[in-house]
């Protein structure tokens, strides 16, 4: 059942040969590592809510696909960076992660499953982005880590001009929309879309905002670590 459910996913995304084996081997590694930071572990539920999810990022037509490096922020477990890795091994990842715990566990899984073109950056997202990360990606990708304007001005110094960032989100917010847009504006960002995803039968409210850089990041960006999450551009939510 495992297999079939894998086959079809690799037919429906169009992701490469020997996508399948790779993926029953990562979904495998995450039911039996204690360390995997996800409370999905059973691997029939984990292609629905890990990798169905983490791929429908491809299929955004303004997203990452064929885009030569991405940054995937706060990677967590690996969704959706190591899935979009092994779906797009031309482009190069790089998966940045603040927790010491998770970099070691990426890093293993990584090795195991052996998805060459995905590389750990353990820092803070504002540290790596005023350091090598800096204009040094053409998207970004993130799911599941914070409000839309703290991402959005996450990935704006990671990004260089014409740079995409793609958020995975679930029910939509009029409030958080319009701060995140206000955001945008101050980082060189515009809003590009958001579409409605439906990556496996009971998703419900799942959501793909993209955003394009189209102009200068100004300074004083990125601003300390957790700024953004505490003082959001754009003014408190109501």
């Amino acid at each position: 059942m495992l297999r079939q459910r894998l086959d079809t996913l690799v037919e429906r995304f169009g992701l490469p040969p020997g996508s399948a084996q790779r993926l029953e081997r990562l979904l495998s590694i995450v039911a039996e590592d204690r360390r995997a930071p996800t409370s999905v572990r059973e691997p029939l539920a984990g292609v629905d809510l890990h990798l169905a999810d983490s791929l429908s990022v491809i299929a955004l037509p303004e997203g990452i696909r064929g885009l030569p490096e991405v940054a995937d922020i706060g990677s967590g477990a690996g969704f959706p960076g190591i899935v979009l890795a092994i779906a797009l091994p031309e482009a190069r990842f790089d998966l940045i992660e603040a927790s010491t715990r998770k970099c070691e566990f990426l890093r293993d899984l990584i090795a195991a499953v052996r998805v060459d073109n995905a590389n750990v950056v353990c820092a803070r997202v504002e540290q790596w982005a005023a350091a090598e990360g800096a204009e040094a990606y053409a998207g970004a990708t993130v799911r599941a880590v914070g409000r839309l304007a703290t991402l959005v001005e996450y990935a704006a110094p990671l990004l260089r001009s014409g740079g995409r960032l793609v958020a995975l989100k679930g029910r939509r917010d009029e409030a958080e929309e319009r701060q995140a847009a206000s955001a945008a504006a101050v980082l060189g960002m515009q809003p590009h879309s958001v579409r409605r995803a439906a990556p496996f039968a009971s998703s419900r409210n799942r959501h793909l905002y993209s955003y394009e850089k189209v102009g200068i990041c100004p300074a004083g960006f990125p601003r300390r670590p957790g700024m953004a999450r505490k003082r959001p551009l754009g003014g408190r939510l109501p």
